[in-house]
């Protein structure tokens, strides 16, 4: 038991710096968690442990980047809370959608994202968020909606889609955008925990001190981020989004 507890606070610490500085964390620590857990425990209680350990580490890393970052609450609000009804919504179409029609939208998605990320040089270096209207808020909100939906739906590439979708559509840089798609992701977090702990799906006994790990690794990761700032963030998000064009491929492909 206490060399199970090591391996899964390992595997949460580097969740959660990697999740802090550019998203991305649960695929670190969901693999983490099925290999490590026993092979009975079902695959609602392994996302559960998951998204309660995660959550700690996305709480301590936006609270880092709104003491130090400043954010226009009047774009990033909107986009949280359609964010967390539409996560509510996406979980319940998680049985109407197979996985396998959505899996090549996503892949697509993500070579182009990334693609132009890496052809525009100048693509979330400069800082020159447009004047926030009613329709910036109107778009923030309807972007917070597809994103929850999606998170509920599917998850994986979350916090990789907010940041690159603030950059593109608001004028943020790396910085600012990753520290934007922290607090959405949070609240869309909290709508999957609404299910998972009334159901009864999270391991308590693995769960508290990974939350625990994962809260350390978000300290660090956010700070690692803020430190190195957009061109440190701007080469981590390029290789995270390989990394999930590579396991999207691979589930594509060879599966």
């Amino acid at each position: 038991m206490t060399e199970t507890l090591v391996l899964l606070g390992v595997i949460a610490f580097v969740s959660g710096l990697i999740d802090a500085a550019v998203g991305g964390g649960g695929l670190i620590q969901i693999p983490g968690l099925f290999n490590v857990l026993p092979q009975s425990t079902a695959p609602a209680t392994v996302f559960g442990t998951n998204k309660f350990s995660s959550i700690c580490g996305t709480a301590i890393a936006s609270r880092q980047y709104v003491r130090r970052v400043r954010l226009p609450w009047s774009l990033v609000l909107p986009a949280a809370v359609c964010a967390f009804a539409f996560a509510f919504v996406g979980a319940t179409a998680v049985s109407l959608i197979p996985k396998e029609v959505l899996k090549p939208i996503i892949l697509a998605l993500l070579i182009a994202m990334a693609g132009y990320t890496f052809m525009k040089k100048d693509f979330g270096h400069l800082h020159k968020p447009k004047e926030i209207t009613a329709r910036e808020r109107w778009m923030a909100a309807a972007l917070g909606a597809a994103i929850g939906f999606y998170d509920g739906l599917f998850g994986p590439g979350t916090g990789s889609f907010l940041a690159f979708l603030f950059i593109r559509c608001f004028a943020f840089d790396f910085l600012h955008a990753s520290a934007s798609a922290k607090v959405v992701n949070l609240a869309t977090n909290l709508a999957s925990l609404a299910f998972f702990i009334p159901s009864g799906h999270i391991l308590w006994w693995a769960a508290l001190p990974m939350a625990a790990c994962n809260m350390a690794g978000g300290m660090v990761g956010a700070r690692l981020a803020i430190r190195g700032g957009v061109k440190l963030i701007r080469v981590l998000f390029l290789i995270l989004s390989m990394v999930l064009i590579g396991k999207f491929g691979a589930d594509l492909f060879w599966h």
